[in-house]
């Protein structure tokens, strides 16, 4: 059990030649272990800040996702549709179902993810390749433990 009330945002891994977003940010929040067993184990919140040009790449993950959009205006892509969406479009992403999102707003777009599950396979199926791999093809499937990327709570 725990209350996070202070964002703590941080840039993407530059070193991640699909997911290169050098104005960007996430804070990914989950519930601290507890010794004691009563905490939240596997849901995982996940805000992102995008900046103007920048966006996700088209992807799948082994889990649903829901995605929120709180400011700014994205053409989201899930599955065969893409379609504008702004603040207070909230998109429902199936298991396993293509989905990523494009900054049109020329300022910041930020938007939250909530997933049920810490570990979460990923497939990268389109690129926003980080200068120097362009031309390269998606790196292999890999998986995520999002307790690697939490801050320490402050309460």
């Amino acid at each position: 059990m725990a209350i996070i009330d202070t964002p703590d945002y941080r840039p993407f891994p530059e070193g991640d030649p699909d997911n290169y977003k050098p104005g960007s940010s996430m804070w990914a929040v989950m519930d601290p272990v507890s010794p004691h067993g009563d905490y939240v184990k596997d849901l995982v919140v996940g805000f992102e800040r995008l900046a103007s040009g920048e966006g996700i790449p088209l992807h799948i993950h082994t889990t649903e996702e829901l995605l929120i959009i709180d400011e700014g205006e994205v053409e989201a892509r899930l599955g065969d549709e893409r379609r504008v969406v702004g603040p207070g479009a909230v998109i429902f992403v199936p298991s396993g179902t293509p989905h990523g999102f494009r900054n049109l707003s020329g300022g910041v777009v930020r938007l939250h993810a909530v997933v049920g599950r810490h570990i979460v396979g990923t497939q990268m199926l389109d690129r926003l390749p980080r200068p120097g791999t362009e031309g390269q093809p998606p790196q292999p499937a890999r998986i995520d433990d999002f307790r690697k990327f939490i801050s320490e709570p402050r309460i």
